[in-house]
């Protein structure tokens, strides 16, 4: 493509005017995909290298490198108004000061390079931070001791010339994944999550010392990560970040951290946006966030608790993916990369800078003493006096230079010209008062620290992690990893939204949907179920709500489809063709595909269904089979068990059930399910029941069976089995409640310091029951479901000498509630309780007293229980 354009230059260029030239003359041809070409590449790469993207060396955008210089320059330990930093930062960065102010704001919430004073914002809420004006900041001692070193330093000149500003800074810490990043440049984008200041050391010391690491993003807002698909931070990868949701009873739900790249107010509206669409179904929203989250949610009576927290994970921001894509800035240019590609670059060039310096310092450390030694000479062997009588200068320096002759195979170096001048300088005051054992003394630490130096020239990599542990032993205190890691079920949204819609069916026309209002009800349903519609012909098929939908003439059954639902079994008998035998069969329906018709007879047109039940939990009813009369047939009334049948597959053709003509069919009685109880499982790597098979079997459950829940605090509650259950993370125990059971527990009570042993049985109860002593720092030590265990204690202190003594549980102590205190296992100081093998005997009855404390043996001397050890 060309554009034409008119040259209006109306100057001469050899003495004629343009007026007179051709027409050819006025016009010249520029073709415009060349000028594109180089112009937007040339934008783009400005915008890649100057703007967006992070450089690998020091992990910073250039705003944020000349912040930090600029914060470098001005720091003298006291706090800078921003304002003032933003002025002074614009001697090096060409683009406005809101860039600079944002910029520098994102490096305070960060808390690691530099430290705030005043409004600076909230990375839980979201609100801003309070005007340049008004906050202060100045460089934190991490940045001071990390960041900069002016000698190792590679400098360019600023965009004006006037400044030096640095090409990279000498960073000596992988502060890229510290700190993460993210920008949007022209044709490519780059984000970087941040990850644990600690886990970050002890990765560098690991890839030192060869062996492998592993790395996840650590988030400061908090919260839940499932890092399954992380993919070390690349292309392609994805994590799943969620909020904590901790029940506080039936009413009440409470958020106490949120996930990464979200705030409180943004959490909120997306489940207010949710509740309005009436996919969950709660009260009110109380936002209680100060320095922690708090987030309350109260539900709607009669709402699952349990099914509301899948909900807002299914439905709202309080789970949501992140795609990361580490791009950085590699000899001027994007390069894609994993972030343990990233650790092993930072930890080899923390070693390089490290090496720079020690040898900077090497040869400093020998300048001084060459000059030391140099000074010491010139004093002690009273040089200067050979240049009393020279009258030249030229004459000073070959007279001192002549006096140093026996004396330069000592040094380290030549003796040059400006040493000797550097000596002619020293005044005649400090000549006087030289002390020649100072003088030797210096030298020698100057020889000291050289050797040192030297060495750690030589063992640079121990020398390298040595660097880091005292980094993380200066400043890793408080910088624990925030957000747990863990494995996330797929929760379903069909499964967990709330009916927000009614379902109408028009029997007649064939119509369903919510906008029948005027129509035959059928259920509740939501916006987003599937909906399973079965015809007398057999024909059945699924299909999306709507408002309205034409699914066919004579209806004959539709419900709300549960997808891979094989508890809900279809009990139907057909007649195969016009005048075909009639057919029985049982099924379930899974595995189909949307607005696809099935068929539940064999085909054979004519075909219809003649009895239909579907039956949520797999019962098998009896029916009662009425004949047409004819001639010569002498049943004309028998009954038929669908629990005699098997449950096949969908496409089964069935069982015969008769080939004479059938006047009607009814329901004689209802029965029982046929598929017994449901076998449950319990995944301990996302706290989840289960059906399929992973994780701990927790037994086969029927209605009315409870789960046991024991967590290591000494508390204990039923749930039921349903799949949508949570459970805490600090389970010790998960077992099918069996009434009756008896347990023995050993606990430390706080409040007496003593040990004591109890035994009881659980009472069922949905509220979480303390069964040892409710102060805090009251400990669990050992629960066991053996019917007669035996304890052995193991002495210590001033009493380790005793012998040790064996409890004999059933004897010890009876059977009695969980609210009872037990009985006191000892009084002298103990190093270690273990259990050992049992001996089977008959159980001697005891009375319950829940309030009666059992004596202990004698009483003797207690002393205190922090010097007690147990081991269990």
């Amino acid at each position: 493509m060309y554009m034409e354009e008119q040259n209006l230059d109306i100057t001469n260029t050899e003495g004629k005017d343009e007026t007179q030239q051709g027409p050819a003359a006025l016009h010249s041809v520029t073709a415009l995909s060349g000028m594109y070409k180089d112009w937007f590449l040339d934008y783009a790469s400005y915008v890649i290298l100057e703007r967006a993207v992070p450089h690998l060396h020091d992990g910073l955008k250039p705003v944020q490198r000349r912040i930090l210089h600029s914060m470098k320059r001005m720091d003298d330990g006291r706090f800078n108004t921003v304002a003032n930093i933003i002025g002074h930062t614009m001697q090096f960065h060409p683009h406005g000061d809101a860039s600079i102010g944002d910029a520098l704001v994102q490096l305070g919430q960060k808390d690691l390079l530099v430290d705030t004073q005043g409004n600076w914002g909230n990375l839980l809420t979201g609100d801003g931070a309070a005007a340049p004006r008004y906050i202060e900041s100045r460089l934190s001692k991490f940045a001071l001791d990390v960041v900069f070193n002016h000698k190792t330093t590679e400098w360019k000149l600023s965009y004006d010339g006037r400044n030096k500003e640095p090409v990279t800074l000498p960073v000596k810490f992988p502060l890229l994944l510290a700190q993460g990043g993210e920008g949007i440049a022209v044709g490519l984008a780059s984000k970087i999550l941040p990850h644990n200041f600690n886990e970050l050391i002890d990765a560098s010391i690991d890839y030192l010392m060869g062996k492998e690491f592993v790395l996840y993003p650590d988030f400061p807002t908090g919260g839940m990560v499932d890092v399954s698909k992380y993919n070390d931070g690349q292309r392609g990868g994805v994590i799943k970040v969620r909020a904590k949701i901790e029940k506080v009873d039936k009413k009440e739900l409470v958020i106490t951290e949120i996930p990464f790249g979200k705030t409180t107010s943004t959490l909120i509206e997306s489940i207010i946006k949710a509740n309005e669409k009436g996919k969950i179904k709660i009260r009110k929203i109380d936002d209680n966030t100060s320095a922690n989250v708090e987030i309350v949610v109260h539900l709607v009576p009669g709402v699952s608790p349990d099914k509301t927290i899948d909900a807002l994970y299914a439905l709202t921001d309080c789970e949501y993916s992140i795609s990361p894509n580490t791009c950085v800035i590699v000899d001027d240019k994007p390069s894609f990369m994993g972030v343990s590609s990233i650790l092993k670059h930072s930890a080899d060039r923390t070693v390089q800078l490290l090496k720079s310096e020690l040898e900077i310092r090497r040869n400093e450390l020998m300048e001084e003493w060459h000059m030391s030694s140099l000074e010491k000479i010139f004093i002690e062997e009273r040089i200067y006096r050979d240049i009393e009588e020279v009258e030249t200068w030229e004459g000073v320096i070959t007279a001192i230079d002549k006096g140093l002759d026996p004396f330069k195979k000592l040094l380290y170096r030549e003796v040059t010209r400006d040493d000797i001048i550097a000596l002619t300088e020293i005044k005649i005051k400090r000549i006087s008062k030289f002390d020649a054992k100072k003088a030797d003394e210096h030298i020698k630490d100057i020889e000291t620290e050289l050797e040192e130096v030297k060495n750690h020239l030589l063992n640079i990599i121990p020398f390298a992690i040595n660097y880091f542990k005292q980094i993380k032993k200066k400043y890793g205190k408080g910088k624990e990893r925030k957000t747990e890691i863990r494995s996330f079920e797929t929760i379903e949204a069909t499964k967990v939204v709330a009916n927000n819609a009614k379902l109408y069916i028009n029997y007649k026309e064939g119509f369903i949907g919510t906008g029948l209002k005027k129509d035959e009800f059928v259920c509740d349903c939501s916006d987003i179920d599937d909906i399973i519609v079965i015809r007398k012909d057999g024909v059945y098929l699924i299909t999306k709500v709507a408002d309205k939908v034409f699914v066919g003439n004579d209806i004959l059954y539709a419900q709300v489809f549960l997808k891979n639902d094989e508890r809900t079994i279809y009990n139907i008998v057909y007649q195969d063709g016009k005048d075909g035998p009639l057919l029985a069969k049982r099924c379930s329906l899974s595995g189909l595909t949307r607005d696809k018709e099935y068929n539940l007879t064999r085909g054979t047109p004519g075909s219809k269904i003649v009895y239909f039940s579907a039956n949520l939990n797999g019962e098998a009813e009896v029916i009662k089979v009425h004949h047409k009369p004819k001639a010569r047939l002498k049943k004309l009334v028998f009954e038929f068990d669908f629990g005699q049948m098997t449950i096949k597959g969908k496409s089964s053709m069935g069982n015969i059930l008769t080939k004479n003509a059938v006047h009607k069919i009814s329901l004689k009685e209802k029965g029982l399910s046929t598929l017994g109880g449901r076998k449950i499982w319990f995944d301990d790597s996302v706290f989840r029941l289960n059906v399929d098979g992973r994780g701990q079997y927790l037994g086969e459950f029927s209605s009315d069976d409870k789960i046991l829940v024991i967590t290591k605090n000494g508390f204990f509650r039923n749930a039921g089995f349903d799949l949508s259950n949570h459970f805490e993370d600090n389970i010790l125990i998960i077992e099918k409640f069996r009434p009756g059971r008896v347990y023995s527990v050993i606990y430390w009570d706080a409040e007496q310091k003593f040990y004591y042993l109890k035994r009881f049985t659980i009472e069922e109860s949905e509220k979480p029951q303390c069964f040892i002593n409710e102060d805090p720092e009251s400990k669990l030590l050992s629960i066991t479901e053996v019917e007669y265990p035996r304890f052995e204690i193991h002495f210590g202190g001033k009493h380790k000498t005793r012998d040790n003594e064996i409890i004999e549980v059933a004897e010890f102590i009876g059977v009695k509630s969980f609210k009872a205190k037990g009985r006191r296992m000892t009084n002298y100081m103990v190093e270690n309780i273990e259990e050992i093998e049992p001996i089977v005997k008959k159980e001697t009855v005891v009375p319950a007293d829940e309030n009666h404390e059992e004596e202990p043996p004698p009483p003797l001397i207690h002393e205190d229980p922090a010097q007690m050890k147990l081991e269990l």
